[in-house]
């Protein structure tokens, strides 16, 4: 089973960067859960987000975030839509499913006709 984080939108912030103070390098990106297994695809519910200077190469916890950036942050965050929440099975949870489901359909005709 593997678990991936997928970015679902990334915006360029216009803020000026705690650390290095440059005002074209702050970005803020969303991402959601991707799990994948041998049987199925599926994406989750659960949301994170990171926001990152490209100019100084770091990473800016909230704790460094100024009441500009928490309100940028918060307008961004609202208008967020994270891709709904689904499952996809694979060919062979198919094949699994329909070797089982033909097992069971023999075993009630063989049942019924030695009745």
């Amino acid at each position: 089973m593997s678990e991936n984080w997928i970015t679902i939108k990334e915006v360029q912030l216009n803020n000026n960067c705690p650390e290095c103070y440059n005002n074209s390098g702050l970005h803020l990106t969303f991402k959601q859960k991707f799990i994948e297994t041998r049987f199925y695809k599926s994406i989750s519910n659960e949301v994170s987000h990171e926001m990152t200077c490209k100019t100084c190469n770091t990473t800016i916890y909230p704790v460094r975030w100024k009441k500009d950036i928490e309100r940028v942050f918060e307008y961004h965050l609202k208008a967020f839509e994270p891709k709904s929440s689904s499952v996809k099975l694979k060919k062979i949870a198919w094949v699994v499913i329909a070797i089982i489901s033909l097992v069971i359909i023999t075993v009630i005709v063989l049942s019924v006709m030695s009745i």
